[in-house]
């Protein structure tokens, strides 16, 4: 484009200017478009106004033009309308409810998607649950509730599955999968039927979050033959659904989850997601299917710098989690939250996993204000190097009473063998019989609660807390201090959206208009939150 453009009109409105104040208030109004221009010397400014600009002069030539840019048009669109929300964005479960019926409403709401964190719960409290949020949005269908795979409790698994499937969850968010199971492909595969044009229709939406190569491809492929054959046999599906089951892939939205709180396999999400793209493209060259998968991204998404990084290497949308965690309406006592507002980014640790200690996976938490990392690996140290509780020595198993479970080893195992008599009457036989297994389970047992602690509020374990945290609460600290988002009453986890959404729009516009040559001040991309609609 060559079309030049007077140097000033009468009034000001739509005059370029150079300078870098001037500039970084045009780059800014992001909803408005604008002009690149060129003085004869070379120097590059803006103008207001789009194509329709008044006639030219020939001292400033307009050398592009950037249309307007709404948050809503980040990522992938058809996110928006085959889910029925505003924003290519979601509220990501967060276990033991911390991402709660509340929350889950809230989002719902606002127009919106949340997954309420049924990780950790019983079927029962999850029915409860889904009953709660569905009083709270009615008929509306932008919420979910996640599926947990329980790789020592599959039966479990089965049974959110069954709760899911009969309250008629409008979306299901699975996660830490690394094989598909019947219980995951049931919710996909259940409810499918074509429409009077022939297209096939889903009953409910299916996220799939991973972190893998080998894990999103089978997500984003139809599920296996001889699985589906199986869930007919069993009468967990139909005919029909088996058969339409074998031209969708199990999920449409499948997330990247890099480096995140909780569970992580502590990835950058810098070189997982465009490998898992360039997986995509492949799959559909060589096996087309009839609705594209969007790649979404998480993990690590703590301010609008990260979120709009994440949509420039390609996400379809975004999925928040740690930032979440200190909404006001989260699912944590508000001490766990005064604790997570003070996280810097180097403010967490690794720590064992309460439920798989014995595969010795980990989770990611925050280890300022709090010693649970601390006492967790030392958990997991003696659980390596003895065969059983009685062998631990003596003086090593007070200190390990008094410092870590703050009860005897007896009264734990008490408690713990009425939890399992409750719930598995197998694994309180299996324990008596393995004493490393009796042992593991006793641990469990801190590990569990440390985060039940963290929820209810139970002050006098506060240095037991565990707070699922990644660095981005640490990001998202550092940038909302002085403004709004800074006072706990006021982070809303819709307010906490918006921001992270309008401000990944202006840092969208700012390296647009860097990448055409213009020089704005160091401090352009740097969004500060404020109250939005």
């Amino acid at each position: 484009m060559n079309t030049h453009v007077p140097t000033a009109w009468p009034g000001g409105e739509g005059a370029p200017v150079f300078d870098g104040h001037g500039m970084l208030e045009l780059a800014q109004r992001i909803t408005e478009p604008v002009r690149v221009v060129a003085r004869r010397d070379g120097r590059m400014g803006l103008a207001a106004g789009g194509v329709t600009a008044p006639a030219p002069d020939g001292e400033v030539a307009v050398v592009g033009v950037l249309p307007a840019l709404y948050p809503e048009w980040l990522g992938d669109r058809s996110f928006g309308r085959v889910h029925g929300v505003r924003f290519p964005y979601v509220a990501g479960e967060m276990a033991r409810g911390i991402s709660g019926t509340a929350l889950v409403a809230r989002m719902a709401e606002g127009e919106m998607l949340a997954f309420f964190g049924a990780g950790g719960l019983l079927p029962d409290e999850v029915e409860r649950a889904v009953h709660e949020v569905r009083t709270h949005v009615g008929p509306r269908r932008n919420w979910g509730v996640n599926l947990l795979h329980t790789p020592v409790d599959t039966a479990l698994e089965d049974r959110i599955a069954d709760v899911l499937l009969r309250a008629d969850v409008p979306m299901v968010s699975a996660s830490a999968h690394l094989e598909l199971t019947p219980a995951v492909v049931r919710c996909a595969a259940s409810g499918l039927r074509r429409d009077r044009e022939g297209r096939i229709v889903r009953r409910r939406a299916v996220f799939a979050k991973v972190s893998r190569l080998e894990t999103a491809e089978r997500f984003m492929l139809p599920a296996p033959a001889v699985l589906l054959r199986h869930l007919v046999e069993a009468g967990r599906l139909t005919e029909e659904e088996e058969a339409l089951a074998a031209h969708v892939p199990v999920a449409e939205d499948v997330t990247v989850e890099g480096d995140s709180g909780g569970h992580t396999d502590g990835r950058p999400l810098l070189a997982v997601l465009p490998a898992v793209l360039a997986l995509r493209e492949r799959l559909a060259a060589r096996r087309p299917v009839a609705r594209p998968v969007r790649v979404g991204a998480a993990g690590g998404l703590g301010d609008p710098a990260a979120v709009a990084a994440a949509f420039a290497l390609g996400a379809a949308y975004v999925v928040t989690g740690s930032v979440n965690q200190m909404a006001v309406e989260a699912g944590v006592c508000d001490d766990a939250k005064a604790l997570l507002a003070q996280a810097g980014i180097a403010d967490t640790a690794l720590a064992p996993a309460a439920d798989m200690f014995e595969l010795g996976a980990q989770v990611q938490v925050l280890r300022r204000g709090t010693m649970f990392a601390g006492r967790a690996a030392r958990l997991a140290r003696m659980y390596r190097q003895y065969p059983s509780l009685e062998a631990i020595p003596a003086p090593e198993r007070e200190k390990l009473e008094r410092e870590v479970l703050g009860a005897s080893v007896e009264a734990v195992w008490d408690w713990t063998r009425a939890y399992w008599t409750h719930r598995d009457t197998a694994e309180v036989g299996r324990a008596e019989k393995d004493p490393k297994h009796r042992m593991a389970l006793v641990f469990q047992w801190y590990l569990g609660s440390s985060s039940r602690w963290a929820v209810t509020g139970n002050t006098t374990r506060r240095s037991d807390y565990q707070l699922w945290c990644s660095p981005a609460a640490g990001a998202f600290n550092e940038w909302t201090k002085g403004t709004f988002l800074a006072e706990p009453a006021r982070r809303t986890v819709a307010q906490i959206a918006l921001n992270l959404m309008q401000g990944a729009a202006v840092v969208t516009r700012i390296r647009q208009l860097r990448t055409h040559g213009v020089e704005l001040p160091p401090h352009a991309g740097q969004y500060r939150p404020r109250p939005l609609r």
